[in-house]
């Protein structure tokens, strides 16, 4: 099995494959595996995931137990209650590193396994399985081929699917030091009439910090772009004015990054298929990325357990069966949250348990619940006969 993109996605069902039997290579055109972004937050249905995929990942990043939504004049929205959702869901939250979560899911996976520097030019089907051809002129044949290759994924292109279209709005974002006496456990987005942001602790004295602005085709870079954050940020909140004062433009270097939305594709055709951002790119509003690149690792996985030999057919199932849900997140992930004062305000008047309570529900909803709770009850049974066969 041919796996296109050695990010998290990418890593992540090479992992599961692996965990179930399979052979697999991992094709990645970098010359190196490494993450790139800030953080990411796992929620609790990503976290279910990385357990079933047997990732530890103790101590890593920040558990976080409440988000706070306000104006950009201070007036609360809603405080989330994250503890009451990692309850319901059964399942962690936090915010961890890219970086961090790449090296977790590469412990214990075999390097031999990865192949760098190796970019895909062509992908060829036929009654035997699949090839994928390279820009150096050599090839490799497998069953199927899964293209984990991000946003501006060559898999993608060469399979036809419809391109992402930019949403009109961008991210400036990074990690710096979490100020002195920020509650590590708590997290903070800001909506205002032209731009929002968010401040979440990422772990031990990291913090992530994102400036959204309106972002067109024709932008031009301004020379000195901490100067524009700040013309447009400063005095939203207090904490928010201590990291503002800490940043330069050298952590802004990287930034703007762009927010694309992919039409979600239609079913697919022979063995190959998409996975990730390469399927589904969705603005981070809802940080919900990389958990529905984790989800769609769970349900492909069983997709494949369950060919019985017919790896087309699998691969139909897997993207119909994610097709409904992945819409109803990237659709909910879209929406614009930037508006005046006099919008917002009604937002204030839910009750802080109403908002926790649907923010759970839309997650579960979402989650494949039943598929979850049958694959960890499997893997519970497979570790005790493991363990029985052992002694």
């Amino acid at each position: 099995m041919l796996v296109v993109g050695a990010g998290v996605g990418g890593i992540s069902i090479a992992r599961g494959l692996l965990r179930d039997g399979h052979d697999v290579t991992v094709f990645e055109q970098r010359p190196e595996v490494r993450a790139g972004g800030g953080a990411v937050t796992i929620w609790s249905n990503g976290d279910v995931v990385l357990r079933q995929l047997g990732v530890d990942m103790d101590g890593a990043g920040q558990e976080l137990s409440t988000v706070r939504v306000m104006t950009s004049t201070g007036r609360p929205m809603t405080t989330l209650d994250v503890t009451a959702i990692v309850n319901r869901m059964g399942a962690q939250v936090r915010m961890v590193p890219r970086r961090i979560l790449l090296e977790r899911l590469l412990e214990g996976f075999p390097a031999e396994r990865v192949r760098c520097s190796t970019q895909v030019i062509g992908v060829a089907t036929s009654g035997r399985g699949v090839r994928l051809d390279f820009a150096d002129g050599s090839c490799a044949d497998g069953d199927l081929v899964i293209g984990a290759d991000g946003l501006h994924s060559r898999v993608r292109e060469i399979v036809g699917a419809p391109h992402a279209e930019p949403t009109g709005w961008c991210s400036w974002q990074g990690l710096a030091t979490l100020p002195d006496g920020a509650d590590r456990h708590v997290a903070f987005v800001i909506v205002g009439d032209h731009g929002n942001l968010g401040l979440w602790p990422a772990g031990e004295t990291e913090v992530q910090w994102w400036f959204d602005l309106p972002w067109s085709r024709d932008f031009v870079r301004p020379d000195r772009p901490i100067e524009v954050i700040r013309a447009n940020f400063t005095g939203w909140s207090e904490l928010v004015d201590r990291v503002l004062a800490t940043l330069t433009d050298d952590d802004l270097a990287r930034s703007p990054y762009p927010h694309f939305r992919h039409p979600i594709p239609g079913p697919g055709h022979g063995a190959v298929t998409l996975l990730g951002d390469a399927a589904h790119t969705m603005p981070p509003t809802l940080a919900q990325g990389t958990n529905q690149a984790l989800l769609d690792t769970m349900v492909l996985c069983k997709a494949i357990a369950g060919a019985n030999g017919d790896v087309t057919g699998a691969l139909r199932w897997y993207e119909k069966t994610r097709r409904r849900r992945v819409a109803a997140v990237s659709r909910a992930a879209s929406l614009q949250v930037s508006h005046g004062e006099a919008v917002l305000r009604p937002a204030a008047l839910v009750p802080d348990r109403v908002m926790t309570w649907t923010l759970a529900t839309f997650l579960r909803a979402v989650s494949h619940r039943r598929i979850a709770a049958g694959i960890s009850r499997d893997l519970v049974s497979r570790l005790a006969d493991r363990d029985e066969h052992a002694r």
